[in-house]
């Protein structure tokens, strides 16, 4: 069997100010072909700088020893805000021609994120699987993996033969995610399953508390999948909890079932995993504390910092989520609050950077930072500092660590995706050495932080990261928390296009 694999990833938030292009793919992660083939099979790096296997390196895995694989093309780049018509076009071309150039396919299986947003585009991906669909014909077996964070629509579910996604959160299982869509995969083209889809979408944007998959609330519904998936007949089991910055306007949690041809038990499935999911809508997120209170509470816990470290998540500014990096209000607390505590803070600032790039080390420099991307919530905070270092990196750019004593903020051209230890290691800055370290990813950063953290907290210090943000965005039914809804079924069968 001949079977093409690749990737076009981004999670995208609709609010940022930033379209993603084409260079954001290429200056973050572009490989195609036997490149891409070297980074997904054992002693490669798939994702080099982020992750060593992931994916296409778990479908590889599985699928190496019983197929001829087809290597397409990888592109992932940092959440940004929508992907520019001009770059969506570019990729799902550039796959179409890739697909049509392999010749015929018994397969194709794709990582996609599924939260990805593009300029005058609903359903960006959708038009992907589309068109991938019309190049390799209706016989050829689609498998998709995606991110538990993705919009699952109607038009993707008719594209495809089946998709899986993550089963944690913070994500730690992307090649397992990988194997597990690649067995379904292999299993299907064989003719050993017959792959059988249902599905349910509810209109609710935010729920199940932390959303962390070993916590209480979100346990039982992970542990069920996982039941589920033990029983012969049912090959896969998924929830999707949205990312609540898409602006699709049928934006909302998902859950898919498929078995071996049997639809009646995949429809009984999707209904109980779906209430399941309901449930927890009233469960809400922790509250989030200001820049005061959590540089307040840094400074009470005056033991614990020197174990380690306090993690402050910038939640208004998640760069992991969307969020361009820029936000100034934290950095303006801790100038105003936090003398005597040292704190590691990013920073997004293309002109600060070129002010700061040839400029003399041994004086102390003045310069106004922030406020050139989104002026309504990150004002100009003035700086006084001196340069401790100098460097430059395909993602961040050019890079300036500018020390304003108790400050070490770190000055980026590119997206500052401050969520492991290496982002502050790699420009000097030992983790250890610091009461505070600020991190701009909502949920991974507990897992690579897990040596030096001993205090976490999200600071909410408004931006397009806050929780409530989608509220400024249209649906097509009334959505919960935005809204009053009192039962999911009406919108999801206006969704599935399903009568009563």
């Amino acid at each position: 069997m001949r079977i093409a694999f690749g990737r076009v990833a981004q999670e995208t938030n609709a609010l940022s100010p930033l379209p993603t292009t084409l260079d954001d793919f290429h200056r973050t992660h572009f490989h195609q072909g036997q490149e891409l083939m070297a980074l997904c099979v054992p002693g490669g790096s798939e994702l080099p700088g982020f992750l060593a296997d992931a994916e296409l390196s778990g479908f590889v895995e599985v699928a190496r020893s019983q197929a001829e694989l087809v290597p397409l093309f990888s592109a992932w780049a940092v959440p940004s805000g929508p992907l520019t018509a001009h770059t969506l076009e570019h990729l799902v071309g550039k796959l179409e021609r890739q697909l049509r150039e392999a010749g015929p396919l018994d397969g194709l299986f794709l990582s996609l994120h599924g939260a990805m947003g593009a300029q005058g585009c609903e359903d960006p991906e959708a038009e992907l699987l589309e068109r991938a669909r019309a190049v390799v014909g209706p016989n050829t077996r689609i498998v998709l993996s995606l991110d538990l964070h993705g919009q699952v629509t109607r038009r993707m579910i008719e594209a495809v033969d089946g998709l899986v996604a993550y089963r944690t959160n913070p994500h730690r299982d992307h090649a397992s995610t990988g194997r597990r869509a690649g067995c379904l995969l292999l299993d299907a083209v064989a003719g050993r399953v017959r792959p059988t889809v249902a599905w349910r979408t509810l209109p609710m944007l935010i729920g199940g508390g932390t959303t962390v998959d070993f916590l209480p609330t979100m346990r039982p519904l992970f542990r069920r999948l996982s039941q589920l998936e033990r029983q012969p007949e049912v090959l896969s089991a998924s929830l999707f909890m949205c990312h609540p910055w898409n602006d699709h306007p049928d934006l909302g949690w998902s859950v898919v079932v498929i078995t071996d041809g049997d639809a009646g038990l995949a429809e009984r499935l999707a209904e109980e995993l779906a209430d399941m999911a309901w449930g927890v809508r009233t469960v809400e997120a922790p509250a989030f504390v200001g820049p005061e209170e959590a540089i307040a509470a840094v400074r009470s816990r005056r033991l614990r910092r020197r174990f380690g470290t306090a993690c402050l998540c910038d939640a208004s500014d998640v760069v992991g989520a969307g969020a361009a990096g820029e936000n100034t209000r934290l950095l303006r607390a801790l100038l105003e609050h936090g003398k005597g505590l040292r704190a590691y803070l990013p920073l997004r600032d293309s002109v600060a950077v070129e002010a700061l790039w040839q400029a003399d080390l041994d004086l102390d420099h003045e310069l106004q930072v922030g406020g050139h991307i989104d002026l309504e919530h990150n004002p100009a905070v003035r700086v006084r500092g001196r340069i401790r270092h100098r460097s430059e990196r395909s993602t961040l750019g050019r890079t300036v660590v500018l020390d304003t004593g108790d400050i070490a903020l770190v000055l980026t051209e590119g997206p500052p995706l401050a969520m492991k230890p290496a982002f502050y290691s790699d420009l000097g800055l030992s983790c250890w050495a610091a009461d505070v370290v600020v991190v701009k990813s909502f949920f991974p950063f507990r897992l690579y932080f897990l040596a030096h953290n001993r205090q976490t907290l999200y600071v909410r210090t408004r931006g397009v990261t806050d929780l409530d943000a989608a509220n400024a965005l249209s649906f097509n039914d009334a959505v919960h928390p935005k809204d009053r809804v009192e039962d999911w079924r009406p919108a999801d069968r206006r969704r599935r296009g399903v009568s009563v």
